[in-house]
């Protein structure tokens, strides 16, 4: 059954308009997550170390039995607003501007909010699955991204507003397995990219995405 994005309308250019039109969730998501890294940023290093490692998703802490029990209840939402650096954070807050805003305008406030954070716990939950003994911190909102950019290739192919990009989808896909397999990706920050995540969120954006859609009919 398509997508209905008859309620959804492109805002007008009229006067006054907003020279970065984006809508509010976006909005409201990357200003949240510049206003963290600032935070942070006023931090010594021992203190920053110690916020990412309590709000940053460590898998090892869900399969060894000894993790903290508020740190497991609230990493899985707090590691998407945990950058590795103004670089790591400006890459991904572009990436969700591009990709976030026609998103957003086809789904509504809440649903994408629901969405964009769904994204990034079963983004967060593949990592843990695939890297269970790990103990090293994901951080980022790379995995709830994917899964932006996994609705954008479906909702694209439904209401036919845009070329289907399935092509580049499994160029991502099979770049995020190979630098998975083989190493060699680093992050913005010198991490290694957490490539499961990116890839469960991307799949489960394009699985998921016509749950969160409004409907024809």
């Amino acid at each position: 059954m398509p997508f209905d994005n008859s309620d959804r309308p492109g805002r007008g250019r009229g006067t006054g308009e907003r020279a970065i039109n984006l809508p509010p969730a976006v909005m409201w998501l990357i200003g949240i997550n510049v206003a963290i890294q600032l935070l942070r940023s006023l931090l010594d290093e021992p203190t920053d170390n110690t916020i990412i490692l309590m709000f940053g998703l460590i898998p090892a802490a869900y399969t060894g039995g000894n993790g903290d029990l508020l740190t497991q209840v609230v990493s899985p939402i707090t590691y998407q607003f945990i950058h590795g650096g103004w670089m790591h954070l400006v890459i991904n807050m572009v990436t969700l501007a591009a990709f976030g805003a026609p998103v957003e305008r086809m789904l509504g406030v809440r649903r994408f909010v629901l969405f964009y954070l769904s994204a990034g716990i079963i983004a967060g939950a593949v990592q843990v699955v695939l890297y269970p003994d790990s103990v090293d911190p994901v951080i980022g909102a790379s995995g709830a991204i994917s899964g932006v950019f996994g609705a954008v290739l479906m909702l694209m192919r439904y209401t036919g507003n845009l070329p289907s990009l399935y092509p580049i989808a499994g160029i991502w896909i099979a770049l995020n397995v190979f630098f998975g397999l083989f190493g060699g990706m680093p992050g913005a920050g010198g991490e290694q990219v957490a490539w499961a995540a990116h890839v469960g969120g991307f799949l489960y954006g394009l699985l998921a995405i016509r749950f969160f859609a409004p409907r024809r009919g």
